[in-house]
């Protein structure tokens, strides 16, 4: 009993999380968004065809409550697609909806001067050429910055040779977009910016709490982004297209208490209680957000939590926390051994195309 207790006490600290270490990557995929111009010329005309841009493909269901009415597993794309485009762009999150990812997942922290980003790590050095704390940079900081400096197809090396970095500089104009993106495309979004910009797509969003130079949590400013979140949401008429989700109880609790309607995933402390039988979940649970694995323990297959999970109605997601995780065969794998109800990939539209292969989705 105490080798259960101890391993689900440590598992379950990673389950309230949706983001791993975002640490490896597959191969970049582009999908055409542009709108393009065709010339063709004879002898006696030359014709000019604008062909328009694809448009976003709407998802069969646009509220929480209806993607899991779905009776069938759903693909979200991880920080819009981080082992196939650049971490939390807008061109991620755009190339994983053309792809016909239903659920886009993303980090947010506030910055010094209180906006809410689109952000998994406490500091911008992981992504960006600059260094240095988020909550201590300001919002305008941020949006100089080139957030797919260091996007690879080993992401995140930064090692690697200059030309391995195929994104690098069109944040500052050094190179051209892709067709139909602009520099813009490749900064440091807002929650509301990413909200706005996909009204039909249900957003997962994990509350971060930065961390100090100490190493120690500052939960006040993560209680602070909780509060901004909540606003938000209810102000942008999100309150059934959003789930929430953060490892410390406090900040959910904070969250819950101003928006109680809008569905969560249980933080840390209230989900070891649950799996060990002894605590109840907030009556906003909706799904559990798992890793498949942590620190050697197989969390998939541990007794009896993932019917306990269905037992009570919870939905089961999953997001692949390494790098050999991140393709159709282990994506394919979660539905056919272990029939969660969800992944969160990485890499979304191998999952997309994996899954529709499989006639998992339509």
């Amino acid at each position: 009993m105490r080798r259960l207790l101890l391993a689900l006490t440590a598992v379950l600290a990673m389950f309230a999380t949706a983001c791993g270490d975002d640490g490896e990557a597959a191969s970049p995929t582009t999908t055409t968004t542009s709108t393009s111009t065709t010339t063709t010329t004879s002898t006696t005309a030359t014709t000019t065809t604008t062909v328009p841009a694809p448009v976003i493909p709407t998802p069969e269901a646009s509220t929480l409550e209806g993607i899991l009415a779905l009776g069938r597993p759903v693909v979200a794309g991880h920080a819009g697609g981080d082992q196939a485009w650049p971490h939390s762009t807008m061109f991620a999150f755009r190339e994983a909806a053309l792809a016909g990812t239903e659920v886009l997942e993303m980090d947010v922290m506030l910055t010094s001067d209180g906006e809410l980003v689109v952000q998994h790590d406490d500091t911008v050095d992981r992504t960006t050429e600059s260094t240095g704390a988020v909550s201590e940079l300001t919002y305008d900081d941020l949006q100089a910055l080139d957030n797919g400096y260091w996007w690879s197809d080993e992401w995140s090396s930064h090692d690697r040779p200059v030309e391995a970095y195929i994104y690098r500089g069109i944040r500052t104009g050094d190179v051209p977009p892709p067709e139909g993106y602009t520099a813009d495309d490749f900064r440091v979004e807002t929650f509301r910016s990413i909200a706005e910009a996909f009204p039909d797509h249900v957003l997962d969003v994990e509350i971060k709490v930065p961390r100090g130079d100490d190493g120690e949590a500052d939960l006040d400013f993560a209680i602070e982004g909780a509060h901004v979140l909540a606003d938000q949401v209810v102000e942008l008429g999100r309150t059934d297209s959003v789930i929430v989700v953060s490892f410390d109880d406090d900040v959910m609790a904070a969250f819950h208490d101003v928006a109680p309607d809008v569905a969560t995933s249980p933080g840390t402390a209230n989900m070891t209680a649950w799996g060990l039988g002894g605590g109840e979940l907030l009556p906003s649970d909706r799904v559990l957000q798992l890793p498949p694995s942590f620190d050697g323990l197989d969390v998939l297959r541990l007794p009896g939590l993932l019917d306990k999970a269905r037992a009570e109605g919870y939905a089961i997601w999953v997001w692949p926390n390494s790098r050999d995780q991140e393709n159709g065969d282990y994506y394919a794998e979660l539905i056919t051994e272990f029939n969660v109800d969800g992944v969160i990939a990485g890499n979304p539209a191998e999952a997309v195309e994996r899954y529709r292969a499989e006639g998992f989705i339509p």
